[in-house]
């Protein structure tokens, strides 16, 4: 009986490789913690020798289980599924079936490049989208090229090469031009526009709190006069509080972009999507690289994000919503699983898109804005918020017995936080619309972070329209459009007027398949 026609049940045994303990070890130790910080505390106490039976107990005991969880470990690659015995004492089995595989991907860290071995995880969507469904931490580079290529083969239908032959099955091959791919200046362009507010945010947070004690809080004089003294340049800065404050901005900001430029090296260097077969297949990352494969046929809809600063120079990312994941949860589209192209230009994303079976939305293309009643309703409620808040803020100063000049300021306040909250909005209203057309639903939403989503309408799962008493008083209603893959609570189009809203729910349901 040939390799191919053996069944799971039916198939040898394999092991991961023995490198694969190495991986291990770090894990086990993180389980250990608490021993090891026991350990460490009956040492501070001067009781060496319960310390020393501590971690000489946890130096056999987390390498023999690490060793007899490697050695009771196994897999078997049929025709039809892989098969996943693990388990010490309970023993577990798993068998899944190569036509329910939503994704595998490829994996390696620093280590697992130098020797050669790759984490290889198996995603089926019937736990959820994004869950891993079978993991194989540790197996051969070219053993894991060619259980890819297997399991490819076998969802297909196909009759291919044994289960055992190393890579060269690959369909694609690193000499064929890339669909995408990002050169280093492409890449600190990127790391450039992923500054976020958040980072500024902790730097800030960390140089008020332990920015003293380490003197590194570049709002503080101690901060600049060692580095700015000796050359004679920091007279008006430390003489001035605005220097100082207009410095230690400037710092966090430059300490910003550097974080953001690292994380996006780390993540996205050498990036490059292929067109398979079947799907695409991606790479990228630095220390730790990634190989994924995407079947096309998961793929439910896209996603064109951008901003104000990006839109300006040209720049798009593009993303898809899958049945397939990288590990991420449920409805997670948000995240980069299932980016194609981080920072692209309006042709390359067109380029993709079509390869998916996608239009980008163009001149053409007959946008309808929502109502009016989606700043109306906003501020509403955010004047209510801000009057209770003005309200509230004259009674505690009533209460303090203040000053007649201190009741100026919660008015003054509420009608900033309104003014400035409504301007936002109003941005954000000037940008969101839908359109239907050629059998997709557009739904463009966002001012800051811009989204443009393509969803073909035979991917639609369900629609629901949303009314709420407030949105009944200003006449509008939203939809949710449920798409596999996508987020929880379905992809929204806001805002609507009600007659509207209906009408549209109707064409969406009309229109399936």
């Amino acid at each position: 009986m040939s390799e191919l026609a053996l069944t799971a049940d039916q198939a040898p045994p394999e092991r991961l490789h023995p490198l694969a303990l190495l991986g291990g070890l770090g894990r086990a130790a993180r389980n250990f913690i608490g021993g090891i910080a026991a350990g460490g505390y009956f040492a501070f106490q001067g009781r060496t020798s319960l310390a020393l039976i501590v971690l000489g107990a946890l130096c056999v005991i987390g390498p023999a289980a690490l060793f007899l969880h490697w050695r009771r470990f196994s897999f078997r690659v049929g025709s039809d599924a892989i098969r996943i015995d693990s388990g010490i004492l309970s023993r577990n089995q798993r068998t899944i079936p190569f036509d329910r595989v939503a994704d595998v991907s490829i994996a390696q860290g620093p280590l697992q490049r130098l020797f050669g071995i790759a984490r290889v995880t198996l995603e089926t969507g019937g736990s959820g989208a994004g869950k891993e469904e079978g993991v194989l931490d540790g197996i051969a580079l070219h053993r894991a090229e060619a259980l890819r290529e297997h399991v490819r083969t076998m969802r297909l239908g196909a009759s291919g090469a044994a289960v055992g032959e190393p890579a060269a099955v690959v369909i694609e091959r690193d000499e064929d031009p890339p669909l995408f791919a990002m050169d280093l200046r492409r890449l600190l362009t990127l790391g450039m526009f992923n500054f976020s507010l958040a980072i500024f945010a902790g730097l800030f947070g960390a140089s008020q709190t332990v920015g003293d004690a380490l003197n590194i809080d570049p709002f503080e004089r101690t901060f600049w006069t060692p580095i700015l003294s000796q050359y004679g340049l920091g007279d008006w800065l430390l003489a001035h509080r605005i220097g100082l404050a207009v410095a230690g901005v400037a710092v966090l900001v430059l300490a910003g972009l550097a974080t953001g430029i690292v994380r996006t090296v780390l993540r996205d260097y050498g990036f490059r999507l292929d067109r398979t077969g079947n799907g695409f297949r991606r790479r990228r990352g630095l220390l730790t690289r990634t190989d994924v494969s995407l079947p096309a046929r998961r793929i439910q809809a896209g996603l064109i994000a951008t901003g104000p600063l990006r839109n300006r120079f040209g720049w798009r990312a593009f993303k898809v919503l899958s049945l397939a994941g990288e590990g991420g949860q449920p409805g997670k589209e948000g995240r980069d699983d299932h980016v194609l192209a981080p920072l692209a230009t309006e042709d390359e994303v067109a380029g993709i898109a079509a390869a998916i079976g996608l239009a980008i939305p163009d001149e053409a293309t007959p946008w309808r804005p929502v109502s009016r009643g989606h700043l109306t309703s906003f501020v509403a409620v955010v004047g209510a918020l801000m009057l209770l808040g003005a309200v509230a803020g004259l009674l505690f100063l009533a209460a303090l017995n203040a000053p007649a000049e201190a009741y100026v300021a919660p008015p003054l306040l509420a009608l900033a936080g309104v003014a400035g909250l409504g301007l936002l909005r109003w941005f954000e209203w000037r940008h969101t619309a839908y359109a239907l057309e050629a059998g997709r639903l557009l739904i463009r939403t966002g001012w800051w972070s811009r989204r443009t989503l393509l969803v073909p309408l035979r991917n639609v799962q369900s629609v629901t329209l949303r009314e709420s008493s407030l949105s009944r008083r200003f006449g509008i209603a939203s939809l949710a459009v449920d798409v596999a893959g996508g987020r929880s609570g379905g992809q929204i189009v806001p805002s609507l007027p009600r007659d509207q809203a209906s009408l549209l729910h109707r064409e969406l349901l009309s229109a399936q398949p």
